[in-house]
């Protein structure tokens, strides 16, 4: 089976059963990118701006691909990506959302905001693995992502 392996993804999701059903659904489709997580909105910013308890990453590389949750404790998911992309160092980094909101107000205004994708968690896990499979075969195989 062929692997997939690029730089960190960073994972933004509250949700430990939904973190783990991410990293099965990973697994299963043989992407092995290191995956950072951050579980709440201000934690993705402290990331992002290496602030706080991630001021040892200065100069780390960022990751390549954010997956984002929209239903995060303090700082909301929308939140998040606005600012993301209105940060000329973050802009560049491809934001994909990961929520179970199928609303097409979020949609809307994800895309608005500057989203690069929105991807549905399917409740099944089959159904979710295949779509962490077409995930894969588009951002991962098929996209060109941005360098550092």
């Amino acid at each position: 089976m062929e692997k997939t392996h690029i730089n960190k993804i960073l994972l933004v999701e509250d949700s430990e059963e939904d973190y783990t059903a991410t990293l099965r659904a990973f697994a299963k489709s043989s992407i092995e990118n290191p995956v950072f997580r951050c579980s709440d909105g201000d934690e993705v910013l402290d990331y992002l701006y290496r602030q706080n308890q991630f001021k040892d990453l200065v100069g780390s590389p960022y990751p390549v691909l954010i997956l984002l949750d929209l239903n995060l404790p303090a700082t909301d998911g929308k939140t998040v990506l606005s600012q993301i992309k209105q940060d000329e160092l973050l802009k560049k980094i491809p934001v994909v959302i990961l929520s179970t909101s199928r609303n097409q107000t979020d949609v809307n205004d994800c895309y608005l905001l500057g989203a690069s994708s929105y991807i549905v968690k399917e409740a099944d896990f089959d159904h979710f693995t295949q779509t962490i499979q077409a995930f894969k075969q588009f951002w991962l195989k098929t996209a060109l992502l941005p360098g550092a």
